[in-house]
């Protein structure tokens, strides 16, 4: 295995990394400051990240996910990511690179016709426009997709979809002009073909936003939705890919899309690990600073263990997919799903704790970059699903 970064990748990355200090971090407080006089209600983009948008742009730190575009492979991108996961809220976002819209252009670039890729992908890869990704029901455990019971009925030349759809990544923001929609074409059909995605504008007649949903009471800008979908009626042109095809099209999305929101995760780790050690050198009690004691002592470097072997997991897991295909990787994908939250929300914790109060309040990252984390080991699959397929790999031979 080799790791290391391709000369492209290495000028982007030092790019990145002058452009996080000289504009992302000072940012910061504007971006909280407008959110907080707004109303997390409120889920237009603070013009600071327009800002921000621009500035990156002018560098060329510019849909640097997509290999296409920047020139890079998955695993030179991984460690780009890591760096934008350090500030969740603002760098993906000011890079064209946020979620969901890095995988729904995915998988318009991979599965789109010459028509949708001019209506949709080319205004995303712009900026332009936003869109959003609707798999998950609240009826079902989606962790099974084959549980999904949204319907998708060839009537003429249209589709109809009826369904309820909820924690549909995107769909808050303003900007939001599409939602791909994965649901039952053929219900017939063995299980893994029953499905079908299609692509639904959101000023479609029948979609209704019925509420946007917190994360353990924050409200995200980009945000989480659900959605009732009543008799909308769609072209057979939106259709993505082919009918039957809505589950294979839903693993493509999710793979270097994982590895990518695992890498942020270790980046956000990394800087509670930076914040952690700064608090506890500079943090007298009983006469002596934190970093003198030994507890505290033992909770950095278990931290900086659990990093470090998180990371590796990650880079493992993009080079497999550069080298092999994300199909050969996907227990290598799910291994660096389980463990990097799970890392991401003990680093951050133990960086809490050393905080004190300071660490719950608004007045450091940790709290907000906690949410994220946590929900990360729910969302895009939650961990055991995970577990259950790094187990059934080892197990296969034992069973054969």
């Amino acid at each position: 295995m080799d790791f290391a970064l391709s000369t492209k990748a290495e000028e982007y990355l030092a790019d990145l990394t002058d452009f996080m200090v000289s504009y992302v971090y000072p940012a910061e407080p504007v971006y909280h400051a407008w959110r907080q006089a707004a109303g997390h209600g409120d889920h237009r983009l603070p013009p600071v990240v327009e800002d921000l948008k621009a500035e990156a742009r002018s560098r060329g730190l510019w849909n640097l996910f997509l290999p296409s575009e920047s020139g890079m492979s998955v695993l030179d991108h991984a460690s780009l990511a890591e760096v934008t996961g350090r500030s969740p809220d603002l760098a993906s976002e000011a890079l064209n690179c946020a979620a969901p819209d890095t995988g729904n252009m995915e998988l318009l670039h991979t599965f789109g016709s010459p028509e949708q890729r001019a209506r949709w992908l080319t205004p995303l890869l712009a900026g332009g426009i936003r869109s959003a990704f609707a798999m998950s029901e609240p009826a079902v455990a989606s962790s099974d997709a084959t549980n999904l019971t949204t319907s998708i009925v060839r009537d003429g030349d249209d589709y109809v979809v009826n369904g309820r759809k909820w924690f549909v990544s995107g769909a808050a923001d303003p900007r939001c002009r599409v939602v791909i929609v994965l649901g039952n074409t053929d219900p017939e059909a063995p299980a893994h073909r029953r499905q079908s995605t299609v692509l639904v504008p959101m000023d479609t007649p029948g979609v209704e936003v019925v509420r946007h949903l917190p994360v353990f009471g924050y409200q995200e800008q980009r945000g989480y939705s659900e959605l009732v979908l009543s008799d909308v009626r769609v072209p057979v042109a939106n259709l993505l890919g082919e009918e039957g095809d809505g589950l294979r099209i839903a693993r493509t999305r999710l793979g270097p899309g994982r590895v990518h929101h695992c890498m942020r995760a270790i980046g956000m780790a990394e800087r509670a690990l930076e914040l952690l050690c700064a608090r506890a050198a500079n943090r007298v009690a009983f006469g002596v600073t934190l970093a003198q004691q030994g507890v505290v002592q033992q909770q950095i470097a278990e931290s900086r263990l659990a990093v470090d072997q998180a990371r590796l997991l990650g880079l493992r897991a993009a080079w497999m997919i550069d080298t092999v295909g994300a199909k050969a990787a996907s227990a290598e994908i799910s291994a660096v799903k389980a463990v990097a939250p799970r890392v991401a929300c003990e680093v951050i914790d133990r960086a809490i704790q050393v905080h004190g109060a300071l660490g719950v309040s608004d007045d450091v990252p940790l709290a907000s970059m906690y949410v994220h984390a946590r929900a990360m080991r729910i969302l895009g699959g939650p961990d055991e699903v995970h577990l259950r397929a790094v187990a059934r790999r080892e197990l296969k031979p034992h069973l054969s």
